[in-house]
């Protein structure tokens, strides 16, 4: 397997362990277990001890866990334009540029998929490996921040997300400094103009693992 489609396969990977746990869920472990053994060190460590806890929980915690961790938190927004935009205009312009993308790319999304939420990028990025990649290191700051929320309140998806972040290149200091006011600012905020989209606490949580809708 050449490095690249070593690379297309941990995005696959990593999009389906971000869906909701459901028996659909269940029935990829087996086969995500496989390819996972066949990935980089650092790319998959953080990922076999995601799958360790998956084994060790019940379909029930997990789904509980999941709901509380990525729909009641805003610093558990899988939707990485957020973190960039905020409720602002300029997010549904980026959300529009998005869809168009995966258009040229041949992939279409359901109608209760938003484009940027982070298993449908990284769905896209596995399809399209050379621009999928410099797509996710446009949005790594935000990335940066998911993951260490998710570290600091002890989430096992903050594994997930060290995975993600094993497979881009290392921060330069321009983006590193844009990720530290990310964190201590927080996104932009401006509560209109967002119309077709919502932002992540007025949408309703998706019951469905979210790359199940996009389709080439």
């Amino acid at each position: 397997m050449t490095a690249m489609n070593r690379m297309a396969a941990a995005w696959q990977t990593q999009s389906l362990l971000l869906g909701y746990p459901d028996a659909e869920f269940v029935g990829r472990l087996d086969l995500l277990q496989e390819v996972v053994r066949t990935l980089d060190e650092p790319v998959s460590a953080p990922l076999r001890r995601f799958l360790q806890h998956v084994a060790h929980s019940s379909l029930a915690d997990l789904a509980a866990d999941y709901v509380a961790t990525f729909d009641h938190r805003r610093r558990g927004c899988l939707y990485l334009t957020y973190y960039t935009y905020g409720d602002t205009r300029r997010r549904g312009a980026a959300l529009l540029s998005l869809k168009q993308t995966y258009a040229t790319a041949g992939l279409r999304l359901t109608d209760d998929e938003l484009p940027d939420h982070l298993g449908v990028v990284l769905e896209y990025a596995a399809c399209d490996p050379e621009r999928g990649r410099r797509l996710l290191s446009n949005y790594r700051a935000g990335l940066e921040l998911l993951r260490m929320a998710l570290r600091d309140s002890g989430s096992p998806w903050a594994d997930v997300l060290e995975s993600v972040s094993a497979t881009l290149p290392m921060r330069a200091g321009d983006e590193a400094a844009a990720g530290a006011r990310l964190a201590a600012e927080g996104p932009p905020e401006e509560q209109v103009g967002l119309a077709p989209f919502g932002p992540p606490d007025y949408m309703p949580a998706m019951p469905m693992p979210p790359t199940q809708g996009v389709r080439r």
